[in-house]
């Protein structure tokens, strides 16, 4: 028995995607507690949480727009890995492994919302 979400490869994508933030974030300065690195987490998680919400008892039209919000979230950890990289909490090479990530799991959300009826 399992939930319906389990079994995408977006909500497994997003989960690991969302354990690699939080534990990246670990290395941000204690001043940015409550905000960058909150920020940066909560954001990640969102990603998973929202497709997950969306496919239980929602519409094809409704999962859609859960999947727009994954999409928003991925896209608030983007600017946050920006923020990240200019304070140098992160170095360029991590932020380019975690920007191609992004994309990738951003493309897949996409692709899979668009294929949805």
């Amino acid at each position: 028995m399992s939930f319906k979400f389990e079994k995408l490869t977006i909500w497994q994508d997003s989960m690991n995607y969302g354990e690699k933030i939080f534990n990246t974030s670990s290395i941000f300065p204690k001043e940015e507690t409550f905000n960058l690195t909150s920020q940066i987490r909560r954001a990640s998680d969102s990603i998973a949480l929202n497709i997950s919400e969306g496919s239980i008892l929602q519409s094809n039209s409704e999962f859609k727009k859960f999947l727009g919000y994954s999409v928003r979230s991925l896209a608030e950890v983007v600017t946050c890995l920006y923020k990240a990289k200019h304070r140098n909490y992160i170095d360029e090479n991590l932020f380019k492994e975690f920007y191609d990530e992004s994309y990738k799991l951003m493309n897949s959300i996409i692709a899979f919302r668009n294929k949805l009826i």
